[in-house]
């Protein structure tokens, strides 16, 4: 989907845009449903050219007439459904880094991401690199941390660095990260400060607030390094945070080159700019008109 634009300059809708592209109606319809054991809800969606280049395993059955879909089935015969779809997951992709089939692996295990909404009474999970090439939810936590002088709010906005994989060099909200399984987001957010950013643990846990949930569903694009069309949906949990004036975030990791006070005038020239990562500029929207 390209972006709607007032003449020649990007809105702020173009903006929403750059990580809200899925093409809902009967372009889906090329993509292949994921399900899982005895549930009849879609948890997933991989593109032909993903299932056409998968070694699937016994643990799974491909159907290629409409509606397309992969099912994974329960070795377990329902004695333990939930490890059994962990295993067969875990099975295949450690078969696709083996064989060195997909560039978004890098060749590389990943931490485990839980699979939303899934009715079992254990979680189910799929390493965090291999997600897209299912394309299930993954859910990540943003902070906005911001500081007030003389009634003026400026936001601390990150830099990303150039050896990233995702979106090198862009702007990016002052703390992310994805959200492992079993850890909360608040966790995921205390974490990511300090590593990211060298804030305090106790700074972090008595002064960010909740600030909601932003859900959005993208597709890998020409500018990925990876494989194109792979569908990624996220939820984003959202958390903001006013530091004193004697605070600055400052890189720690080598994720973040340098972090930039920004006024909220100069947050909006750079998001019309397209200088955000796209997630990240989704949730920098509200905030940008967000009251104190």
């Amino acid at each position: 989907m390209g972006c709607i634009t007032s003449g020649d300059q990007p809105t702020y809708l173009s903006v929403v845009e750059l990580c809200d592209d899925f093409p809902y109606g009967p372009a889906s319809q090329t993509y292949y449903q994921l399900y899982l054991p005895n549930d009849d809800r879609p948890y997933g969606f991989m593109t032909p050219e993903v299932v056409g280049k998968m070694p699937w395993t016994p643990d799974f059955a491909v159907h290629h007439d409409a509606p397309r879909s992969v099912t994974v089935l329960d070795a377990s015969d329902g004695e333990d459904t939930a490890a059994a779809i962990n295993s067969a997951f875990a099975k295949l992709v450690s078969i696709c880094i083996d064989r060195d089939l997909f560039h978004v692996l890098c060749r590389q295990h990943s931490e485990p991401v839980a699979i939303v909404g899934v009715k079992y009474s254990q979680p189910v999970v799929v390493e965090r690199f291999a997600a897209s090439l299912f394309g299930v939810m993954s859910r990540g936590a943003h902070l906005v941390a911001y500081s007030v002088r003389e009634g003026k709010k400026s936001v601390w906005v990150s830099r990303r660095s150039a050896h990233l994989y995702t979106y090198p060099g862009m702007l990016d909200v002052t703390v992310g990260g994805g959200v492992k399984s079993g850890v909360p987001p608040l966790e995921t957010i205390v974490q990511e400060s300090e590593e990211e950013a060298s804030l305090p643990e106790d700074l972090i846990r008595q002064r960010a607030r909740p600030r909601g949930v932003v859900s959005h569903m993208s597709v890998t694009g020409k500018d990925f390094k990876g494989e194109k069309g792979l569908v990624v949906p996220d939820y984003i949990y959202v958390y903001d945070i006013e530091i004193p004036q004697d605070i600055m975030p400052r890189p720690f990791d080598d994720e973040v080159e340098s972090f930039y006070c920004m006024t909220i005038g100069e947050l909006q020239a750079a998001l019309l700019r397209m200088e955000f990562k796209a997630d990240s500029a989704a949730v920098m929207l509200p905030f940008r008109t967000r009251p104190q």
